[in-house]
């Protein structure tokens, strides 16, 4: 699975838009939608994304209800 998708399906289970998550991490959306149309994300933006999804970022998304991503 591609980083986009892990990241589509991580905001889908969620709940909440790019947008949101965009701004939860301090970054614009659009700055988002490019680095995800890349899939340039750093690790640190990765674990920032997981962190704010409520998650951690171990090459995936793990949540604290055990789903994974």
């Amino acid at each position: 699975m591609t980083i986009a998708k892990k990241i589509n399906t991580a905001i889908a289970y969620k709940g909440i838009s790019q947008a949101a998550l965009a701004r939860a991490i301090n970054m614009t959306p659009s700055n988002f939608n490019q680095k995800f149309k890349r899939a340039t994300f750093t690790q640190e933006e990765l674990e920032q994304i997981a962190a704010a999804l409520g998650a951690v970022y171990t090459f995936g998304f793990e949540f604290p209800d055990g789903f994974k991503v």
